[in-house]
């Protein structure tokens, strides 16, 4: 089985466990903080996928790392994973949790690259029209200011691009000339 398929089966349990227990919206917090955690620090990381590190030293760690910051099913999540030897996809399905629950809540994330940083008033423009076009119950914008654009914006939802930058359409009028459309 891909790491892909079984880190999103592990998230599908933990969810599916948490909202028996009524605690999925903790439970989902200490998935984003555990993925956060596990990211910015590769060391950590690296212990996780090392096969050489001992079962019980990386159940250690993480238990000494998130016992009393997490929720019961969370540290037992993590318990699991490491003896189940699944330790190396911990960071992916932790990372899973927080996506199949933002598709249950239709939470939607916006990545918006501009040549400047957006105004209050771009970010409801552009929260008002993805929430429209997707029907989602709520958008979170994820904003990157790129200066080679020049002016405009790219936004992408998922694996759909909308291209408004004006360097994308110098470049698409470079290319009508170069092929004498124009």
């Amino acid at each position: 089985m891909s790491e892909n398929k079984a880190a999103s089966r592990y998230a599908k349990a933990v969810i599916d466990l948490s909202i028996e227990n009524k605690s999925l919206e903790e439970v989902k917090g200490d998935m984003a903080l555990i993925s956060k955690v596990i990211d910015d620090n590769p060391e950590l990381e690296a212990i996780l996928t090392n096969p050489i590190v001992p079962i019980d030293k990386k159940a250690g760690i993480l238990v000494d790392l998130f016992q009393d910051k997490v929720h019961t099913i969370s540290i037992s999540f993590l318990k699991l994973m490491v003896s189940k030897g699944r330790s190396a996809i911990v960071f992916s399905a932790s990372k899973q949790v927080v996506t199949q629950y933002n598709t249950i809540k239709g939470i939607v994330t916006a990545e918006v690259s501009s040549a400047i940083a957006l105004t209050a008033e771009n970010r409801v423009e552009i929260i008002a029209l993805v929430k429209k076009e997707l029907g989602a119950n709520e958008v979170v914008i994820k904003e990157k200011v790129n200066s080679n654009l020049i002016g405009g914006f790219i936004l992408k939802v998922g694996d759909k691009q909308f291209d408004a930058s004006i360097a994308s359409g110098l470049n698409k009028l470079k290319n009508e000339f170069a092929q004498g459309v124009v």
